[in-house]
């Protein structure tokens, strides 16, 4: 059976998903460490080590990792690791590289909970007022240290020069109002990785599956159904 997996991206916490837990009940939301979850990690390397252990323990034979963000950079090294149970790849609002601009890490050092609601605007295509507290907050709980260090590690995160070394379905989906992670960096990974499916969602930003729940989810759904064909044809 395949197991969706989904990892939430930088100074966020695995309710990002709470529209993907609903619909796949089945699922693995995973907490990143120092993320609601004791532990530790600075590079994008690191956090998928702490993902293949979470796949390890709960024994998913056929998993879909769901990155949103620095997520799909976990779920981009762990493929490009090709890790035995990684079945295929879902980038939401990601990319191969992960600059960030040096101006934000001075904003978060600087004033913490200023920085993190200009930033959570940016989350959105059509921001509201709740949208915005309820993504601060959570980045407050993550922390100042804890915020910047992921950042860091997105900035660090460059793999263009290897995409073509992967050998799984990709489906890329962003939202085509999406300021951080805009459209090009899901055709840039239609465009360097074999096969793979890019979706631009309409009226959606950067939290794609939170602003467009259920195009998300008929996305998710349709992506594993079209594995399981494909096996089945395999079979045949």
């Amino acid at each position: 059976m395949t197991t969706l997996c989904f990892i939430h991206g930088a100074g966020s916490t695995g309710e990002v998903f709470a529209a993907q837990r609903s619909a796949f009940p089945d699922a693995i939301v995973v907490q990143l460490p120092g993320h609601d979850r004791a532990g530790d990690a600075r590079t994008i390397a690191e956090f998928a080590d702490a993902v293949a252990t979470d796949l390890d323990a709960a024994d998913a034979r056929e998993v879909v990792l769901c990155g949103s963000s620095m997520g799909g950079a976990i779920a981009l090294e762990l493929g490009l690791r090709a890790h035995p149970r990684v079945r295929a790849l879902v980038l939401l609002g990601s990319g191969a590289r992960l600059r960030v601009a040096p101006q934000l890490f001075e904003d978060l050092e600087r004033d913490f909970g200023g920085a993190v609601r200009r930033l959570a605007r940016m989350f959105f295509h059509a921001p509201t007022v709740d949208a915005i507290e309820r993504a601060a907050t959570m980045m407050e709980r993550v922390g100042r240290e804890r915020t910047i260090a992921d950042f860091r590690a997105c900035d660090a995160f460059d793999v263009r020069e290897r995409l073509a070394e992967l050998r799984l379905p990709v489906l890329a989906v962003t939202g085509a109002g999406d300021v951080l992670t805009p459209p090009k960096f899901a055709t840039f990974i239609g465009e360097r990785v074999a096969g793979a499916r890019v979706e631009i969602v309409p009226e959606a930003g950067h939290l794609v599956m939170t602003e467009a729940p259920q195009v998300v989810n008929d996305l998710l759904a349709g992506f594993v159904a079209s594995l399981d064909d494909a096996r089945v044809k395999g079979h045949a």
